[in-house]
């Protein structure tokens, strides 16, 4: 699947592309599973700048198969092995793709490939910004947009973590019913409202969502309260939304935003492997909206700009 033309999902298109040959530190991976995260829509608009020329770009950033080619310098014993692998901005949304072996963990038995592509970005970003927000046990926690799959590993990770409370934001009591499900404590509305007995502030919040209403959770930052943003699904912050900060200077609330990019590559893969082990084991759950064929992507797509989805959309070659 490339993006032909960026905007609507109509602009992805089916096409034929050469096998791939791998360079030195590279490995050939034939895809069983293919992650359709909230950044690939994004590229798609053409609102998170475009990777490459305006035409024949290959979206998608995380597969799950079977290592079947490796370039110079990387060991063969890779080769037959079931991965887990982050393919850069682009690159996935094919039935062979290419990745540097820097940026692929093996996976364990018992994980499916689907399950591997709905954990491997998502809990390492949910773990580490929880980190980030300098999270401790007892500590209240608010995932605003957590019915992505961020939101949901970062739900399962407080919830792990020992957090006093754990609240959430979503646009549906349906899907607010699968998030108590999976330990939260507190469903609110995407303002922030819709449950009296919810802590009135919280001293760490998850956003995934970001846009015009992320001063107002600034708002419900506790005391020495951290927000960290992981995301924009909604577009940027009004360019002013820091005076409200300033404007509560003496509650000592705090802003970050947080990015994988900055973690230690033997870290995030620590904690993706550990992640995997405890999927296969039941420890955590991998949530799946829907299954579906890769020439499917479009409607992938398409359910993603309205906001049809609770987890992760899955592309698989077929």
């Amino acid at each position: 699947m490339v993006i032909q033309q960026f905007g609507d999902p109509s602009g992805l298109q089916v096409v034929e592309l050469p096998e791939p040959c791998p360079a030195a530190g590279q490995v050939v991976i034939g895809t069983e599973a293919i992650g359709v995260g909230g950044v690939d829509a994004m590229i798609r608009r053409g609102t998170l700048g475009r990777s490459g020329s305006s035409t024949g770009v290959v979206p998608g950033s995380e597969v799950a198969g079977t290592v079947t080619r490796v370039g110079d310098g990387v060991d063969r014993a890779w080769v037959g092995r079931r991965v887990w692998a982050f393919t850069g901005v682009g690159g996935a949304y094919a039935e062979r793709a290419v990745a540097a072996v820097a940026d692929v963990v093996a996976l364990p038995d018992g994980l499916s490939s689907v399950e591997a592509v709905t954990l491997g970005s998502a809990v390492p970003v949910a773990h580490f910004a929880l980190a980030h927000g300098r999270f401790a046990p007892g500590d209240s926690v608010l995932v605003r947009g957590a019915a992505g799959s961020i939101g949901i590993a970062a739900v399962q990770l407080a919830v792990r973590g020992g957090a006093g409370a754990v609240a959430v934001t979503t646009s549906s009591q349906r899907r607010g019913s699968r998030l108590r499900e999976l330990g939260a404590t507190h469903v609110l509305d995407r303002a922030g409202d819709g449950d009296a007995t919810a802590p009135p502030s919280f001293d760490v919040v998850v956003d995934v969502v970001g846009g015009p209403d992320l001063p107002s959770f600034l708002d419900r930052l506790a005391p020495n309260g951290r927000l960290v943003s992981v995301g924009m699904v909604a577009g940027f912050p009004p360019a002013d939304f820091g005076v409200r900060l300033l404007e509560t200077f003496q509650q000592s609330r705090s802003f970050a935003t947080f990015s994988l990019s900055t973690v230690p590559v033997a870290d995030r893969d620590r904690v993706r492997s550990e992640s995997f082990t405890a999927a296969a084991g039941g420890g955590l759950s991998a949530v799946v909206d829907d299954v579906l064929p890769l020439d499917s992507a479009a409607e992938a797509h398409h359910r993603m700009d309205a906001g049809d989805v609770f987890g992760r959309i899955v592309l698989t070659p077929r």
